[in-house]
């Protein structure tokens, strides 16, 4: 598109939203109000990630218009995998092998691109969501998805990541894109779930409790 037009962020951004509204449509709700807050919380980030601390750079140096709208899609498509019913049958499985895939690759990226910054947010990742189980298959399928966008995104040179971690920390040599970048986009999911959880905290209580419960019945019952 760059060698086609000047305005190529400006078709992205029409693609994006585009598909951002096809897809708020045929969401419920809930969703509905998690992928607003992930936009919102899209902005904040990438000026304060990209701009401000300069952990990344754009290509035009800006944070194109396309990339919330972005977040807020992979955030969506990423939930609606891991609960997805037949996804969810072979939950443990799949957690095995999404497990054993990020770590073979970003081990490959340490190995062969020195990408020291990727490893270690790919392991404090890793032992993290071994205390979430009930968030590690769609963290997990997070990771991959972002690790995809990643390469696609800087092997187009929509944007860059220096050679060291935010191009300060010289002990942490980081890769163009570093392994383990999707530790930052947690970020976005676990504020987009916090805030949900402040507008609904009945509901959140209630379906709390309806666990609880559940969880006691199978116990007795086992």
């Amino acid at each position: 598109m760059v060698k086609i037009t000047k305005d190529a962020q400006f078709y992205a951004t029409i693609s994006m939203l585009v598909g951002f509204t096809i897809v708020f449509v045929k969401v419920n709700k809930r969703v509905k109000e998690q992928m607003i807050t992930a936009v919102i919380l899209g902005i904040i980030g990438e000026y304060f990630f990209s701009i401000l601390l300069g952990m990344y750079t754009y290509r035009l140096e800006n944070v194109p218009h396309y990339v919330p709208p972005g977040h807020a899609l992979v955030y969506t498509a990423v939930l609606y995998f891991s609960k997805a019913k037949s996804i969810v049958l072979h939950r443990i499985k799949l957690e095995r092998f999404f497990t054993i895939f990020i770590m073979i690759y970003a081990s490959l990226f340490l190995i062969f691109k020195n990408d020291v910054f990727g490893f270690v947010m790919t392991v404090a990742t890793l032992l993290i969501l071994r205390n979430k189980p009930r968030e590690r298959l769609f963290y997990l399928t997070m990771y991959i998805s972002v690790a995809y966008l990643e390469i696609v995104g800087t092997n187009f040179l929509c944007w860059k990541w220096p050679a060291t971690a935010w191009g300060i920390f010289d002990f942490l040599p980081s890769f163009n894109p570093p392994s383990g970048i999707s530790f930052f986009y947690f970020l976005l999911d676990i504020g987009c779930l916090w805030l949900y959880k402040q507008r609904h905290k009945i509901a959140w209580s209630r379906m709390k409790n309806i666990r609880k419960i559940r969880l006691q019945t199978n116990t007795s019952v086992n």
